[in-house]
């Protein structure tokens, strides 16, 4: 049985023939899931072994509408079947991504990490390559060791472009993630101090990140932040590669990519770039520099990976913030109180919270409101690095700052009276003072690592939409 059909992903023999494993039946697929309550009709169920045994859920996937499943057990399922059995569920997975990498011949695979914006960096590639062909990315942030190989199996055989996140917390896990996607191009967004629980050092980060280069194919490209204090150290391990092209981006004139001119018109930039010779231009219309970089970053992967200049410029033209990632909404609740959210409740990091506040210092509100959670996974300095948050408070000139997490009293004994909005140990406390202090004008900014759950805080804010505040 062959995949003649575009809207077949895989077949069953072909899923057997990539496993090393045998089929029950002849079936055909359309997805591929490796979560149970994500089914939908014609996907293939892979039960992983993690935390829970996904052999538990094999029989439901098939009740729910599953086309077929990967197993190591078939008395699991009962009476169907529809199965494809190997010995192992997790190598099969694997398995199924490299041989969906090597079967799209014409594909440009991209790889990004980074210790901020590697999920808006894909976005905003994936977004631009689209307009110069079919173009296959890692949804949400599916970017560790199951997150990849399940990208790379979903990826249709006429896919022109792959665009993947690769992300880690522990050395060794990019240099195990990268050789499964073999890019042709890999970026590092920025090296900055997160996760340095498990580093200890800015340099142990880099040269974690820098493992990227290790899957790169011959020939292939590294692209490097000109400016980050690590990019000599990026450099440096890039070039002990064979055969790796080494290609900066930055603002800087030195940059390979760079930035040649910026105009402000109030409510969008014009930003100017030579992108390795070739003059370019594109408008952004959220505020802070990230989005500069992000975007300068992503149109030299869509240069490098020969898409179409213009049409990429086109597309960041018209891009707005991701959801958790600096989204914004206009609330407005019953009584016509009406407010800006800024969501960017996802994640945190001393540079990203610096960034965000920065950011909130140029939105449009009678009062600029803060409400940030604690970081997570900062090791020993991270009583040192909450509390040193004040300069970045301070200089953004925010009116109010909401805080919740152990963490986070670090900053807030430092807060001035004049700025400090309440305190509560986690987000849920928080979120009722939080709804009082509303007022109809206000600009208010919800960041935290996820751990902090600031998310809670976002949909207590969201929800006022359908009530009134009781002030």
């Amino acid at each position: 049985m062959s995949n003649q059909d575009s809207t077949i992903l895989w077949t069953s023999e072909e899923i057997a023939n990539a496993v090393k494993g045998q089929c029950g039946a002849d079936f055909n697929i359309t997805g591929v899931q490796i979560d149970s309550r994500a089914i939908e009709p014609g996907d293939l169920f892979i039960a992983i072994k993690a935390e829970r045994d996904g052999h538990d859920f094999a029989k439901s996937a098939l009740n729910h509408g599953a086309g077929g499943v990967l197993i190591s057990d078939n008395e699991v399922i009962g009476s169907s079947q529809n199965y494809v059995l190997c010995d192992d569920t997790m190598l099969a997975l694997e398995s199924l991504g490299a041989a969906a990498r090597r079967r799209a011949l014409i594909t440009k695979r991209i790889a990004i990490t980074g210790s901020v914006g590697k999920t808006t960096v894909k976005e905003l590639t994936s977004a631009a390559l689209s307009a110069s062909g079919k173009t296959h990315k890692s949804v949400k942030s599916y970017n560790n060791h199951w997150g990849v190989p399940l990208t790379l199996s979903r990826m249709p055989i006429n896919t022109r472009y792959g665009v993947f996140e690769i992300g880690m917390n522990h050395t060794g896990e990019i240099a195990l993630l990268s050789p499964q996607v073999k890019p042709h191009i890999a970026a590092i967004t920025t090296v900055a101090p997160v996760h340095i629980e498990h580093f200890g050092t800015i340099e142990a980060i880099a040269d974690a990140k820098a493992e990227i280069f290790l899957g790169i194919e011959n020939g292939g490209y590294a692209l490097i932040p000109n400016e980050n204090p690590m990019s000599k150290r990026l450099k440096q391990r890039a070039s002990d590669i064979d055969n790796l092209n080494i290609v900066t981006f930055g603002m800087k004139q030195n940059a390979d990519a760079k930035i040649t001119r910026l105009i402000d018109n109030g409510d969008y930039r014009i930003i100017h770039a030579d992108i390795m010779g070739k003059n370019i231009e594109w408008r952004v219309s959220e505020p802070g520099d990230h989005w500069i970089h992000n975007g300068l970053c992503a149109i030299t992967l869509v240069h490098l990976a020969g898409g179409d200049l213009e049409a990429a410029a086109s597309v960041l033209s018209n891009f707005g913030a991701l959801e958790g990632r600096g989204a914004v909404k206009t609330i407005t609740t019953k009584d016509g109180v009406e407010f800006s959210l800024v969501d960017e409740a996802y994640n945190a990091n001393p540079t990203s919270v610096a960034a965000a506040l920065r950011t909130l210092a140029n939105r449009h509100g009678r009062r600029k409101i803060a409400v940030l959670g604690d970081m997570l996974e900062l090791g020993d300095k991270e009583n040192e690095y909450h509390a040193e948050l004040i300069d970045a408070v301070l200089k953004s000139n925010v009116d109010l700052v909401f805080l919740a997490g152990s963490r986070m009293k670090y900053l807030w004994d430092l807060l001035p009276a004049n700025k400090r909005g309440n305190f509560a140990y986690n987000s849920k406390e928080l979120l009722p003072r939080v709804l009082e202090s509303v007022q109809s004008g206000d600009c208010i900014m919800v960041k935290g690592s996820n751990g902090s759950h600031m998310n809670v805080i976002v949909a207590g804010l969201a929800n006022l939409k359908n009530d009134s505040l009781k002030n």
